[in-house]
């Protein structure tokens, strides 16, 4: 069964998608851009303000779903210049302090709303 996620906690979706699912134990995410929930827009600050707050944004997320971090198995993240992937792993590690989920990282020409990182995870309840 499927069961939809949502929270006022993380941007709401811009398109015909949700939050995230939960099906059984395993919560799939949208990928989450640097939006601010409360504004809707890409927060200021470039690749370090962007990563963070998709990672508050996933975190709400996996709250909403009675979940945190440790719960995460897999994450895909998507950079849009490779040059930034050490500022992204730095602050992508603080989130996963031990036993740090799978993980595929790739670089693309584009992101929707100009964001600079998107980041979709998988957890496990």
């Amino acid at each position: 069964m499927k069961n939809i996620v949502k929270t006022d906690k993380a941007p709401a979706a811009i398109g015909p998608y949700s939050q995230a699912v939960m099906v059984g134990d395993f919560l799939y995410t949208s990928g989450q851009i640097g939006l601010d929930p409360a504004s809707g827009q890409i927060v200021e600050g470039g690749i370090e303000a962007q990563a963070e707050r998709v990672m508050e944004n996933l975190k709400a997320i996996l709250e909403a779903s009675g979940m945190g971090f440790e719960n995460v198995v897999k994450t895909l993240v998507f950079i849009t210049n490779m040059d930034d992937f050490g500022k992204v792993n730095e602050i992508y590690g603080r989130y996963f302090k031990e036993n740090p989920p799978a993980r595929s990282c790739v670089e693309v020409s584009a992101l929707p709303k100009g964001a600079l990182i998107e980041i979709e995870l998988v957890a496990h309840k």
